[in-house]
């Protein structure tokens, strides 16, 4: 791949330009699709731009300058890492995939909330250390059927996030696409599986304690979640490989859409889990889920 190539897939699609505009319009439509719901009329499309420049153009509260690095670095490692997993998704022809780029691609995503919780103890805030206990509980109850769905979907291939979904048989993965899509809430701080950001009860979780850009910056990497995310899911439903060049695009970014919309009423639909209901959810039902996709997976079927 030519270095100009990287350039523009790094710098323009998938990459930087596009998660940025993306991002915002996921993050909108969440809202929007809440207030609706409640019968509200919600936010202009504009406002989660406007809510990054507001908390970029604030002076952050003085720090210690240790604990000032740690809270400046650890949102902007979790974007760029969440940006660096948005890049390897093979929407584009020519794109940066290799054999094994799954283990990386998943490796990048789980940076996120790693820092995340890090993040919550290093503000020295009690809300933020019951924050970060609480994404880390959630981390391991989720992580657990969402990575079982992804080694069934890549058992007979070579770990090419571009062949998974062309070489899983049809049962397999809807299987696991449906286990995948169970973890999307929780990895997207929705409910039912918002109780890590409980607002009601513990302020903001991890991010109490961050200010002006600091917070800008943890926003910024909530936004590439979201097109990490969906944008994963939308690679693994649609074989990509099969479709039309001209078409990979549009299709691309259309069902990432709709599986924003999708959790988006999910949310507004339901109340927050417990901790311990959040855990046991994923580790009965997703499991059950992730488990029967691996069987099916090993059985050949």
């Amino acid at each position: 791949m030519s270095a100009l190539l990287f350039a523009v897939q790094l710098l323009v699609f998938p990459g930087l330009l596009y998660a940025l505009a993306a991002g915002f319009l996921m993050e909108w439509i969440q809202r929007k699709t809440n207030a609706r719901l409640q019968g509200r009329i919600g936010p202009p499309f504009y406002q989660p731009f406007f809510d990054v420049v507001k908390l970029l153009g604030k002076s952050p509260i003085p720090r210690p300058p240790l604990q000032r690095l740690f809270m400046t670095a650890l949102p902007a490692g979790a974007a760029v890492a969440t940006l660096g997993a948005l890049v390897l998704l093979p929407v584009l022809p020519s794109g940066i995939g290799f054999p094994g780029d799954v283990v990386l691609l998943v490796a990048l995503i789980e940076v996120g909330p790693l820092l995340a919780v890090l993040g919550g103890f290093v503000s020295r805030s009690l809300w933020g250390g019951l924050g970060a206990a609480r994404e880390a509980v959630m981390t391991a109850a989720y992580n657990l059927p969402f990575l079982t769905a992804l080694v069934a979907l890549a058992w007979h291939s070579d770990l090419s996030v571009a062949t998974l979904a062309a070489t899983a048989p049809l049962g397999v993965r809807l299987a696991a696409l449906a286990a995948i899509l169970l973890c999307l809430p929780a990895k997207l701080h929705l409910n039912p599986f918002s109780i890590a950001s409980a607002e009601q009860e513990i302020y903001a979780g991890v991010t109490t304690e961050y200010d002006g850009p600091r917070l800008a910056l943890w926003e910024l990497a909530h936004g590439f979640e979201w097109v990490a995310l969906t944008g994963l899911f939308a690679v693994l439903a649609v074989p990509l490989s099969l479709v039309a060049p001209g078409w990979r695009v549009p299709v691309f970014v259309a069902v990432s859409l709709a599986v924003v919309v999708v959790l988006s009423v999910i949310a507004a639909a339901t109340a927050r889990f417990k901790i311990a209901q959040t855990a046991r959810w994923f580790w009965l039902w997703g499991l059950l889920l992730a488990s029967s996709a691996l069987g099916l997976t090993i059985a050949g079927v």
